[in-house]
């Protein structure tokens, strides 16, 4: 009988994830026993740290960037930015000394281990690097990406990332994390050796699947419409963001201007005078305080980013079932072909036009000993197309397990981090509000004493 794909709208219970490949030895032994107990725990809801395994045994930090310059692929000079990658094992007595492991790592490096986990852990939502250049910038800022300023938010974003591996409880034991971590030299030899770029699917054949599956998965394909309107709706606010910065930046800096008169003003008056000059000074301070308050403001618009980089990481998601869909439904259909020739061979009749039907009734019917040899081979194909079809039915079912448990996961995360960055924002605005009204205040008291 012939099989069909599994059905889309099947719900299925998020079960506790296997990583593809794990830690060295050492590391293995030291954390496997806390990474159960956190998998049976469950996912933290308060920090990125909290019930993380891999975090309570090491600690990570990029603590300084350096400006460097050196020779690329092609020989050519450039200039680039290093990062210093600190880590030091987080379980110590006080007594005892703390080892502490660096190297020095090109934010290059760090794309190429997204990349390799994009590749070897499809069904997981991967979390995004900073970005490489400044974007949604307003016009006090600088987009040159050696801006100094620019790189200090980027290696807060690369710690972030770092961060966010090692509380993942699949992504934490991988290999090639670790050894991210811990080898300096032949870090990328080790990567390329693991043949990961073999795996990964082009984007045309992405795009093929998009628009030729016939079956879709209704919650996968409303997970990547969300992950677009998420964009979009970040992507606006950012812009609102960086509108109001401008204007608040000439509104603020204007405020000097009532300094410099106050100040003119009070060396023409004598009562007068050193209640002018006090208040110009109130002025001044309130017109330079901007500076600092647009560049807290930048860390909560980096904040932001992460998730307009993490929609990418969901329609990453949604791409690979696409193409496990799409490969399932050509099987099927591949699968039934075959049967459909061999029971036309077998009765002799042919039920849809093909060119095969056609050189039958030109030339006549096959010799019993041809049309046996044919129903064989067909036979064989069959019964390799329907285990084909079996491994990728279970694939596929094990593929949205995983997948749906790690999204249940980043949408805790997402709205918990959400939640925090805007409270955080409101509360700043609030408390920039009140420095005006301290100013002014000041100010008053001031004209009072004139």
């Amino acid at each position: 009988m012939e099989q069909t794909p599994p059905d889309p709208e099947r719900q299925v219970q998020p079960a506790s994830l296997e990583p593809l490949s794990g830690p060295d030895d050492d590391l293995e032994a030291a954390v496997s026993k806390e990474a159960d107990g956190a998998q049976r725990e469950g996912s933290g809801t308060d920090t990125m740290t909290e019930n993380n395994f891999f975090l309570k045994k090491i600690e990570i930090s990029v603590s300084e960037a350096e400006k460097r310059t050196g020779r690329n692929a092609v020989n050519m000079q450039e200039t680039y930015t290093a990062y210093l990658v600190e880590t030091r094992s987080a379980e110590r007595a006080d007594s005892q000394s703390v080892l502490t492991d660096s190297l020095w790592r090109r934010y290059s490096e760090f794309e190429l281990l997204r990349n390799y986990l994009l590749v070897c852990y499809p069904h997981i939502v991967v979390p995004p690097l900073p970005e490489k250049r400044a974007e949604f910038v307003w016009h006090k800022l600088s987009a040159d990406n050696m801006d100094p300023d620019f790189v200090e938010r980027r290696r807060i974003g690369l710690e972030n990332f770092l961060l966010r591996v090692a509380s993942h409880p699949v992504l934490c034991r991988d290999k090639i994390f670790y050894l991210f971590l811990t080898q300096e030299g032949n870090w990328k030899e080790t990567v390329n050796e693991t043949g990961f770029q073999l795996k990964a699917d082009s984007r045309l054949k992405a795009l093929n699947a998009t628009f030729r599956v016939k079956n879709p998965d209704k919650r996968f394909t409303e997970l990547k419409h969300y992950s677009d309107e998420l964009q979009s709706v970040i992507s606006h606010l950012l812009r609102v963001r960086a509108r109001v910065a401008d204007r608040l930046y000439g509104v603020y800096k204007v405020h000097g201007n009532y300094g410099r008169v106050f100040s003119e003003w009070s060396a023409i008056e004598k009562e007068m005078g050193d209640g002018l000059q006090s208040a110009g000074h109130h002025m001044d301070v309130y017109a330079s305080s901007i500076d600092d308050i647009l560049e807290d403001e930048e860390h909560y618009a980096d904040q932001l980013k992460e998730y307009l980089f993490y929609a990418e990481a969901l329609r990453a998601v949604c791409r690979k079932h696409e193409l496990m869909q799409y490969d399932l439904e050509t099987a099927a259909q591949d699968l039934a072909s075959k049967k459909q020739q061999c029971e036309e061979l077998a009765t002799g009749t042919v039920r849809t036009f093909s060119l095969k039907g056609m050189t039958t009734k030109l030339f006549g019917q096959e010799a019993p000993e041809q049309r046996e040899a044919r129903i064989k081979v067909l036979e064989e194909q069959i019964g390799e197309g329907e285990q084909q079809l079996k491994s990728k039915n279970l694939e596929g079912r094990e593929f949205v397990k995983n997948a749906w448990a790690d999204i249940e996961r980043f949408k805790e995360q997402k709205n918990r981090d959400l939640k925090e960055a805007l409270i955080s924002y409101a509360v700043m605005q609030i408390s920039m509000c009140r420095k005006g009204i301290q100013v002014w205040t000041n100010a008053k008291e001031c004209f009072s004493k004139m």
